[in-house]
């Protein structure tokens, strides 16, 4: 293209600059001779008369006119009338007027002459038209007397302007052939590595970097493509390095119990592991590009700067009625060696069992002091009241050392449970197991109550009655168990549902057998539990009633302790309750059927 706008440029202004020497060289050719132009003055500037105008006629033969230029020529006075012509079969033009408007305009206005070259489209050719004005000197003065009129063809000029045209591009046609094959031959030899080179560049790009890039030779294309080859082969060390990187951070974030987000200088999620999703119950695809203000629902108590500008620790509570979970994360800056931030990295830790264990040691040290606060201000009470002087009456001396030791037992009773779970909870309480048969030991127990309710001291008691009910399968169940432990829990079942049985109410204790366990049950008549309570109910010093059950000399430990013995156990404590409607105590525990001919003492 460049060669042929060179080509079309250089053409141009050498056909411009020949049309204008040949067109100048045309205009000296057709010009008259001064001596005719002079003689032709003098002949003017006499009489219209038939010598004069042959004399004219004569002059313009003697011009040295080319016949190629065809011209016509003639000699008109200052009045407008031709007075000669050159051409010998148009003599009857002399003594004609003259109705050319450029002729008039040079003779009337004394104008200097003029020359146009005009295009005949009857004749398809081009003329040169030349208008001299003819003055007659005299005495210091210029006299205009007539002037010659010239008219040639251009048709010679512009044959030989096309005849050099045609050979110009004739030659251009050639040299731009020959132009375009050297040109195809060099582009190739550049473009040819170049192709290569793109192709391989986009398989790098694709992450291909097997193909290798041929090095034709030493100029600049050469090193080029030697560059290529090692920028192939630096990137494929390099992308293996940054997989090995990245895979191995990838298993670092998968296998981490914290979760881990970092976003861009913007805020916006780019990388999230699987126990952050877990924590936060989130899509990973959907978290990518997502505020972490909304990822952590904090919008509302920070933003991004705040986050930025002093990154510290946020206690986040993302708790729900199905479970507790509550995080603690930690942020920091991710930023580069210039010290500019790209981002925010964020570390989310599960603090749920950690802020639960320092609910409950609030819990169990206010429980603790105000347990034991209760029965120490009522002892001091007794006794600064005996120290007053009670001790010498002999009917309330009785009763307010009754009280004392009742309040004690109480604190011993409290103590003695609290180290029961303190071992349980450190796994240095021992369990003396033993293969029993459960239908007895459960009778047993019950016997003890039933003895109870027969002794003369329940008769004589006349606020509550109440009895036992026993629906137990006739199948021996031996079980391997604690049986201390195993009495302890029935005993504190037991006294629960006796103390919270109305009066002529009915306690039913049932023992089934299912698969692979033994459930037992203990159900009253009494208040019901409601329906908040329930999940509490084994809860360390949890009263459903709690005035109701300190009177009763409760602790708020039996239930906690009885849960504690039964996954010792390897079982299961629950309870079903209705308020109004009683509740139901169930224990389950593990059990294989025996058959009687085997040995129980044949183990070892």
């Amino acid at each position: 293209m460049m060669l042929i706008i060179t080509l079309e440029i250089v053409g141009a202004v050498f056909v411009q600059q020949l049309e204008t020497q040949n067109l100048r060289q045309f205009k000296s050719q057709i010009s008259l001779q001064r001596y005719v132009s002079t003689n032709l003055t003098t002949q003017l500037s006499r009489a219209n008369t038939d010598a004069s105008n042959r004399q004219i006629r004569i002059l313009l033969s003697d011009a040295n006119i080319p016949s190629t230029a065809n011209a016509q020529i003639l000699v008109i006075d200052n009045k407008g009338t031709i007075r000669g012509t050159n051409e010998a079969n148009n003599q009857q033009v002399v003594g004609q007027k003259t109705t050319d408007d450029t002729v008039k305009k040079v003779i009337y206005n004394n104008s200097a002459g003029s020359e146009t070259t005009t295009f005949d489209a009857s004749a398809n050719q081009y003329y040169y038209t030349k208008v001299t004005p003819l003055i007659k000197q005299s005495s210091g003065s210029s006299t205009p007397v007539g002037v010659v009129y010239i008219r040639a063809n251009l048709e010679s000029v512009y044959d030989s302007i096309s005849k050099v045209t045609a050979i110009y591009l004739v030659a251009a046609i050639i040299a731009i052939a020959m132009g375009l094959v050297l040109s195809i031959v060099i582009s190739r030899a550049i473009t040819v590595p170049i192709t290569e080179m793109k192709e391989q560049t986009q398989r790098i790009a694709r992450g291909d970097y097997s193909g290798q890039v041929k090095v034709y030779g030493n100029d600049e294309l050469g090193q080029l493509a030697s560059a290529v080859n090692n920028l192939s082969v630096r990137v494929e060390e390099a992308q293996e390095s940054t997989e090995s990187e990245r895979r191995r951070l990838n298993s670092v974030l998968a296998h981490m119990t914290d979760g881990v987000l970092a976003t861009d200088r913007r805020g916006n999620v780019t990388i999230i592991n699987e126990t952050a999703v877990e924590f936060l119950d989130v899509d990973s695809n959907q978290a990518i590009g997502e505020s972490i203000l909304d990822i952590l629902h904090i919008r509302n108590q920070y933003t991004l700067r705040d986050l930025l500008e002093n990154p510290d620790e946020i206690m986040l509570d993302f708790s729900t009625d199905d479970h507790d979970l509550i995080l603690q994360a930690y942020f920091s800056l991710i930023q580069r060696e210039s010290g500019f931030i790209s981002g925010l990295a964020c570390v989310l830790h599960d603090v749920t069992e950690q802020q639960k264990i320092d609910q409950d040691r609030k819990q169990f040290v206010s429980n603790v002091s105000h347990e034991l606060r209760t029965p120490l201000t009522s002892v001091r009470s007794y006794v600064e009241a005996l120290s007053d002087g009670a001790w010498k009456d002999p009917k309330v001396a009785p009763k307010f050392l009754k009280v004392t030791q009742e309040e004690t037992d109480r604190m011993i009773r409290m103590i003695n449970d609290l180290l029961t779970l303190s071992r349980m909870d450190s796994g240095t309480q021992k369990l003396n197991l033993e293969l029993v048969n459960l239908n007895e030991l459960y009778n047993y127990i019950l016997n003890r109550f039933d003895m109870i309710i027969d002794s003369d001291e329940q008769k004589d008691r006349s606020d509550k009655h109440y009895t036992i009910k026993r629906e137990l399968t006739k199948r021996d169940l031996w079980v391997e168990i604690d049986t201390d432990r195993f009495t302890q829990v029935i005993d504190n079942i037991m006294n629960n549902a006796i103390k919270y049985s109305p009066d002529g109410g009915v306690i039913t204790c049932r023992l089934i057998e299912t698969n692979n366990n033994v459930i037992l049950s203990i159900s009253d008549q009494g208040l019901g539990i409601p329906r908040a309570d329930i999940p509490h109910v084994f809860d360390r010093f949890y009263r459903v009633d709690k005035a109701r059950s300190r009177a009763q000399g409760g602790t708020g430990l039996g239930l906690a302790i009885s849960k504690e013995v039964i996954q010792s156990l390897g079982g299961k404590i629950w309870v079903e309750s209705r308020e109004g409607h009683g509740s139901t105590f169930y224990i389950s525990l593990p059990y294989e059927p025996y058959d009687e001919g085997d040995d129980l003492w044949d183990e070892a």
